[in-house]
């Protein structure tokens, strides 16, 4: 959701005043890159406070109260569950709560070095628990209760409470386990085979970092022989075992710098929720994430105990292209070219990314265990690897002889370090081209779920769906507004357009679909209103301001110099873009929005730009009443609408009896109503999405980018969003077109009938 809109180098006016900073900190040194190094450590705070002081649009006073939120979001980051401090270590820590700021300008750690040490104390004897509560059967039959509402929870007051804490934690997440477990074995007992049953992990704290997800596979018999009670317990046991040391394994893993990010980052989110301290690996996935593409071999990775395993080749990468590695391969070493290889096993997995990376056109040796056991050495060159989950798709679908085109478009995405790649701008014209060729008579432009990137894109994006003018306002603090126009006068579409958005539709996604809305241009139709982020961040290179050969690298700080605005001169943060046409969402009454975020920046207003309504829309006004009308009839609609109350219900329970029987039926109770809601998800209106005939070309050869697709098809048609969507569609098609498409109908019809 957090994600850069504009960047520092494409707006030099707007920030001289950091630049300047550059000149102000040149004294600052680094003697070392030590990971341990308090001198590093406290040259951050000073470095990073002064660059927010400097360049944040409004930063706060800090004060105690400064130092109060920092204190609880710090505390609240270190132990959520509140599994590992005692109340001792609180009341410890609490005599710091009106300090941080004093020790933040004084540059001072004594805080972060306490809970620090604290916290790897407490981990080591939570790990003892574990082991000891797991060693032993747990007896199900005794009357007990867990809440999972950690907020409202005090702190354990000493180690034996806190261990009994531990216990029934551990005691909820193996009897839900258990229950599954027991469940498939009477179901096959039976010979009952529910491939949509749903595991009642799904009413359980999403906060629980126990991975259970995985449990019940993993507990599948690989024979037919039925398994006693006192079988499965155990087997649930050591799956939990083996899932917390997982998670210990990754915990113990984290380095004092990572948690240092942490106690950083406490601080940065006081000035806004959106300015936050990128350590040097942040920013890196960072930059991945915001351009889509990166130098490597092109596989997803994941830490399994001490080794590395291969979860994912990317499509299109060298590792796929080589065809010699595959999903389930261990890497057992690594080398460099002609290099000795080096032996990875126990490797944090961000080193092992280290080294298995580099740059285009060099060698990477890699010793691998095979998922048939055999042992062999790959060599792969690296490569440029785009994610092409990134980019813009589109499919065509026809429907009453008419022919529409949904484009998706994940994020705002723009290569800043090179003006000839790929960004979202381009490919988003390139989609509406290849789509006006296959003759579509209108376009939904889906961007939900997008949490935003690079304002110029937005603008590119907009302009193709109007003739010129203006796309948003820009405003950086104590200066004149600046006005972002699209100032080419060719219309890429100007047929019917829907845009698509959710609650979770953010910055960048929430100005296009402004702009769109204000125009008059197109209807938006989703969520009561968008994700409401309505602030600009630039991210800044924090190593241009220190003076070292040997220094480490110090990351870089994203943070909040600029408030965009519609161009109708109402800010879209906090209170979002609302759609034309609202439809139902499951999750509709959780909490999820800028709004309910902790230290939002307000609302507020400016004069509007000169923009000129688009006038082309005679039936846009009777299209959302008709579609309103629509959903309002739709028994579909009025389900997911009663869904989305019930969920909202459960997320208040936190109570969970711990007795098997008891727990038994209220998971019984709670499948029941499941099985009420179960249409929502079996819900398919019948159409045949296609790809782009150069893609359908290209998915003749790639047989991942063939299962994505169709995946990505088969859920269009189920998506009762995207079938409002293109019902909005039909109802805005001019009468030529629906009198054109009508005998083609009529004949499709015939042909079906006959």
């Amino acid at each position: 959701m957090d994600t850069i809109i504009n960047f520092m180098k494409r707006n030099y006016r707007i920030l001289i005043a950091v630049v300047l900073l550059s000149v102000t900190l040149f004294a600052f040194k680094i003697n070392s890159d030590r990971s341990d190094d308090p001198e590093k450590d406290k040259m951050l705070l000073e470095l990073l406070t002064f660059v927010i002081e400097k360049g944040h649009y409004d930063p706060a006073k800090i004060d105690d109260t400064f130092s109060k939120g920092i204190y609880k979001d710090y505390i609240e980051a270190l132990d959520p569950s509140k599994r590992f401090f005692l109340q001792s270590d609180i009341d410890e820590f609490s005599k710091y709560e009106t300090l941080l700021d004093d020790q933040l300008l004084n540059k001072e750690l004594t805080f972060f070095n306490l809970t620090y040490n604290r916290l790897m104390k407490r981990m080591l004897e939570g790990k003892g628990f574990y082991k000891d509560i797991l060693n032993t059967p747990f007896d199900y039959s005794i009357d007990e209760t867990f809440n999972t509402d950690y907020e409202k929870a005090p702190y354990a007051k000493n180690a034996s409470e806190l261990k009994e804490r531990w216990r029934k934690q551990i005691k909820l997440s193996t009897l839900s386990s258990l229950t599954d477990r027991l469940k498939i074995q009477e179901n096959k007992e039976k010979g009952i085979v529910d491939k949509d049953d749903k595991s009642t992990l799904e009413v359980l704290n999403p906060n629980e970092f126990i991975e259970n997800t995985s449990n019940v596979e993993k507990g599948k018999a690989k024979d037919d022989k039925p398994k006693t009670f006192e079988e499965l317990e155990k087997i649930t046991r050591e799956s939990s075992l083996k899932s917390l040391d997982e998670y210990f394994g990754f915990m113990e893993d984290l380095t004092r710098d990572e948690w240092f990010s942490v106690y950083v980052n406490s601080i940065t989110a006081r000035f806004d929720p959106h300015t936050n301290y990128f350590p040097p690996e942040e920013k890196e996935r960072f930059d991945v994430s915001i351009s889509g593409k990166f130098e490597g071999i092109g596989a997803r990775l994941q830490k399994k105990n001490d080794f590395t395993e291969i979860t994912e080749l990317i499509s299109g990468g060298p590792a796929w292209r080589g065809k010699l590695l595959e999903a389930g391969d261990v890497i057992m070493k690594v080398a460099q070219g002609n290099k000795e290889p080096v032996d990875i096993v126990g490797m944090r997995l961000d080193d092992v990314v280290k080294k298995i990376k580099g740059a285009k056109g060099s060698e990477v040796r890699l010793t691998v265990k095979k998922v048939d056991g055999s042992i062999k050495t790959i060599s792969i060159i690296r490569d440029i690897v785009e994610i092409e989950e990134t980019y813009a798709k589109s499919s065509v679908v026809e429907r009453n002889g008419l022919k529409y085109g949904v484009i998706y478009l994940p994020k705002f995405y723009i290569d800043f370090e090179n003006k000839d790649g790929r960004d979202a701008g381009k490919d988003v014209a390139a989609e509406v081209e290849s789509l006006k060729k296959e003759g579509v008579n209108g376009i939904v432009l889906d961007v939900r779920d997008d949490g935003g990137g690079s304002l110029s894109t937005v603008v590119d994006i907009a302009g193709l769906f109007i003739e010129q003018g203006p796309i948003v306002q820009v405003k950086s603090a104590g200066r004149q507004k600046e006005v972002l126009y699209d100032r080419d006068k060719k219309i890429e579409w100007d047929g019917p357009l829907v845009i698509m958005v959710n609650s979770f539709s953010a910055s960048a996604s929430e100005i296009l679909a402004a702009a769109i809305q204000d125009y008059k241009r197109g209807i938006i139709i989703g969520s009561k209103q968008t994700y409401g982020k309505g602030t600009v961040q630039n991210v800044i290179d924090l190593n241009q301001f220190v003076r070292s050969s040997d220094k480490g690298d110090l990351g870089a700080l994203k943070t909040t110099t600029q408030k965009f605005y519609r161009i109708n001169g109402g800010s879209t943060q906090l209170e979002g873009v609302s759609s034309d046409v609202v439809m139902p969402d499951r999750y509709a009454y959780l909490k999820m929005g800028e709004r309910d975020v902790d230290n939002a920046m307000p609302w507020d207003k400016i004069d509007p730009a000169q923009y000129t309504v688009w006038t082309n829309n005679a039936k846009f006004s009777k299209a959302i009443a008709d579609s309103k009308n629509r959903i309002a009839k739709n028994q579909q609609f009025k389900l997911i609408e009663e869904n989305a109350k019930w969920i909202d219900e459960r997320s208040k329970e936190n109570d969970y009896s711990l007795k098997l029987e008891e727990f038994k039926k209220n998971q019984r109770a709670i499948e029941e109503t499941n099985k009420k809601f179960k249409s929502i998800v079996d819900y398919d209106y019948h159409l045949k999405f296609a790809s782009l005939p150069q893609e359908a070309e290209a998915m003749k050869t790639d047989i991942s980018l063939k299962e994505k697709r169709e995946r990505w098809h088969e859920s269009l048609s189920k998506d009762i969003y995207v079938e409002e969507a293109l019902n909005v569609l039909d109802d805005l098609q001019s009468k030529a077109v629906v009198k054109k498409s009508a005998p083609v109908a009529m004949k499709k019809q015939k042909l079906v009938k006959s």
